[in-house]
């Protein structure tokens, strides 16, 4: 009962979390406060009453329309709550309440509002990708207080050999594709994922990044929804690998060093 409460709970927050992150989303790349003024229908500009603000339930509510004006209300503000939601649910089935999982509720949180930033606007804000870094390495240091100057040490180097990597990365794709594959806001974010997943779980992220985008570009281009040679967003690709190194990581690595002994 208790566990279940305690899940519970753990949901109830992470759809908060979600529904600041949609104010994240959409105010971050037009410039404006994301604390002032209050959440506000952004078609007729009036405050939302507060039961309407009710992370996924005030949407279900309002059937998905705004109370005043009737404007549609996107469907993605509940969904990236409940995700939200879900996501730090599994983190804390995951690892319990541990250090792991606090850790990964902040870094799933940068990773799912620069994903569907970039997904908007083809673009990941150096705001949250600088930011996002710098929390990582607090995280870091915070984790491991007896060992700061190592920590301090190995997290800068990973990040900037992210930056190198993606840089190479960069080089082959161009090389191969005749094309751009890679966005500063790309190396940025690599460099993020450095920090907070180390060395060889972020080789893992990066592959199942380009795992994940030549499946989605080649299904794009097979449905016609892709044209040759246009351009797709990569950072929800690097989000999505970066998620499941965190979470599954450690067992793949394990599990992949044991068969390549073998």
């Amino acid at each position: 009962m208790f566990e279940a409460v305690a899940l519970l709970f753990v949901a109830v927050l992470g759809a908060a979390i979600g529904s600041f992150l949609n104010v994240v989303i959409y105010r971050l790349p037009l410039g404006l406060s994301l604390l002032h003024p209050p959440s506000r229908c952004p078609y007729c500009r009036r405050s939302l009453r507060p039961q309407d603000n009710l992370p996924v339930v005030g949407w279900l509510k309002l059937r998905g329309r705004c109370h005043f004006c009737q404007h549609r209300i996107p469907a993605r503000y509940p969904i990236v709550e409940a995700l939200t939601a879900a996501l730090f649910v599994l983190l804390a089935v995951q690892f319990g309440w541990s250090a792991a999982t606090l850790g990964g509720w902040i870094f799933f949180s940068w990773l799912l509002a620069l994903s569907v930033i970039d997904l908007d606007t083809m673009t990941l804000p150096n705001v949250l990708t600088a930011s996002g870094l710098a929390v990582g390495v607090a995280f870091q240091l915070a984790i491991a207080p007896a060992t700061w100057p190592v920590t301090l040490f190995w997290s800068l180097f990973v990040a900037i050999a992210a930056l190198w990597l993606s840089d190479l990365f960069r080089w082959l794709g161009e090389f191969a594709l005749r094309q751009p594959v890679l966005g500063g806001g790309d190396s940025k974010l690599l460099a993020l994922l450095g920090v907070w997943l180390g060395g060889p779980k972020l080789l893992l992220a990066l592959f199942l990044a380009c795992l994940s985008g030549a499946i989605a570009g080649g299904i794009g281009r097979w449905r016609g929804t892709l044209k040759p040679m246009q351009a797709m967003p990569f950072g929800p690709f690097l989000a999505l690998g970066g998620a499941i190194a965190w979470i599954w990581g450690a067992e793949w690595i394990d599990l992949y060093m044991r068969v390549l002994l073998f």
